[in-house]
Formats: structure tokens, sequence, C-alpha cells
């Protein structure tokens, strides 16, 4: 089976929505970006948003099986990745 692909916290901290998949696995994954300044993220108060379904169809066309929240921080992305790896 293909790896599952994360975006780096980076991605998520710039309020970038990813999509992705592993086989039939289809994720969603939106970030709730907390300002600590004008420039800067507050990682302690950010997270990250996941909502998951099994098909061939898009978000908006498919029935939500799951969804769950994690910190945005490295073990917030790796507890999210273990996560999807279960629903997979």
């Amino acid at each position: 089976m293909a790896e599952l692909f994360l975006p780096t916290l980076h991605t998520f901290a710039m309020n970038n929505i990813f999509t992705g998949s592993l086989g039939a696995l289809r994720f969603r994954a939106k970030p709730k970006v907390v300002m600590a300044t004008s420039k800067e993220v507050d990682f302690e108060q950010s997270s990250i948003f996941v909502e998951y379904w099994h098909g061939p169809f898009c978000y908006e066309k498919s029935t939500m099986e799951g969804e769950a929240t994690f910190p945005m921080s490295e073990e917030g992305r790796e507890a999210m990745r273990q996560w999807l790896l279960e629903q997979a």
C-alpha cells in the first residue's frame, strides 16, 4: 500500500485546507489558525480538524464517517497520521 502523505505544519499554518487519500480512504484536513501577532501563528492555540470517508466521490458528494481535531504541532500531525491509518 502507498504511504500516507501529509503536508508540513507550515502548509496548515498558512490556513490551507488539504485533501488526501490512501486506497479507498479519503480525508479533508482544515486548520483553525490562531494568530499570536499579526504575523505569527500561535501553534499552541491552533488546531487541525480532520474528517474522513471511504469511496470514489469528493468531499461535497460524500457522507463523513468520522472526525477528529488535533493540535497544530509535530506531535499532533503524527497523531493525525496514525488516526488516519487506523481508518484505512
